[in-house]
């Protein structure tokens, strides 16, 4: 077909990760300035987004093909890293999870809901995402106590 009959898509600021086709999840600068080390952090300018799916290599990307892979930060993050914390902002693991789920009641995640509600999270510049983690903590909890 002749592409001057195809619509090009309009853009509605959604990206995908360039190696695994996932949407990305846009970031601001001071998670940028957090998890990507000085001489890696000029690949992605003022803008990128988080890829989240555990299995790729590339944590941020922008849409320049600039890429930084979970190798290159700072440190590990969740999930690029299962052992990483979840809650960037207060340290909840994975085993924190699971242990809740294993005494039946949500306590930990409580105590980070309470301390997300006080102001004490910093999720914008803490969370490799830029966002709260309680979504994805709610989703792993009902998920292992579905299992269990």
């Amino acid at each position: 077909m002749n592409k001057a009959f195809v619509r090009e898509p309009e853009d509605d600021g959604r990206a995908f990760c360039p190696r695994c086709g996932n949407l990305g999840v846009p970031v601001g600068g001071a998670a940028l300035d957090t998890h990507i080390p000085p001489e890696s952090r000029a690949k992605m300018l003022d803008a990128a987004w988080f890829c989240g799916f555990y299995r790729c290599d590339v944590a941020y990307f922008n849409l320049f093909g600039g890429v930084v892979l979970a190798e290159e930060l700072k440190g590990p993050v969740y999930p690029h890293d299962a052992n990483a914390p979840i809650c960037a902002c207060f340290g909840l693991t994975y085993d924190d999870v699971v242990a809740d789920v294993d005494e039946g009641t949500p306590r930990r995640i409580r105590e980070v809901v309470a301390r997300q509600k006080v102001g004490e999270a910093e999720c914008h510049a803490l969370a490799a995402d830029g966002r709260s983690c309680l979504g994805a903590l709610q989703e792993l909890y009902m998920r292992l106590k579905s299992q269990g």
